[in-house]
């Protein structure tokens, strides 16, 4: 094997391992958001109003949220590189180990047209960001509107009365 096709690997795996890691912080992320929404909610004292922890679980959600879709679009911009990489190294020696995600001479054209960096209000919005962060935020909304309007006490309230 040359030293050509091994400085290649050698910048692919590089490159792997930066898309592995931001994969991996993604999860992370999310796991830490779950587990924070559960602990307060599943761990709500009595003695500490409703809205205000509603409100915490919200922001907490949201900036989880923002974190997780910033990981998964730098984790693009490397698959972009990856495909560059792949694709032109065997032409040129230019970039040579560069792992800035934002170089956007190094990443791949798609239709013979240039990429335009994802918008990070796009990628929290995709399909597998939605249901879990949603849900989550869907919950303290209820939570928070239930404390002014208490509407599981009057589920519950009725319910006995009805029996």
């Amino acid at each position: 094997m040359d030293d050509k096709q091994k400085c290649l690997e050698k910048e692919i795996d590089l490159i792997q391992a930066c898309i592995n890691r931001m994969a991996k912080n993604s999860f992370i992320v999310k796991g830490w958001a779950i587990t924070l929404a559960s602990v307060i909610l599943a761990l709500l004292p009595e003695n500490i109003d409703i809205k205000i922890l509603s409100l915490i679980v919200l922001v907490s959600t949201l900036c989880f949220w923002y974190i997780d879709a910033f990981f998964l679009k730098t984790e693009k911009l490397y698959r972009w590189k990856y495909e560059w990489v792949i694709a032109n190294r065997h032409k040129n020696e230019h970039y040579k180990y560069d792992l800035n995600p934002y170089n956007k001479n190094m990443w791949m054209k798609s239709n013979k047209t240039e990429r335009k960096a994802p918008c990070i209000i796009r990628v929290m919005f995709t399909k597998t960001l939605v249901p879990l962060y949603g849900l989550l935020i869907s919950l303290s909304v209820f939570l928070f509107i239930n404390s002014y309007f208490n509407f599981i006490d009057v589920l519950i309230v009725s319910g006995t009365v009805a029996t």
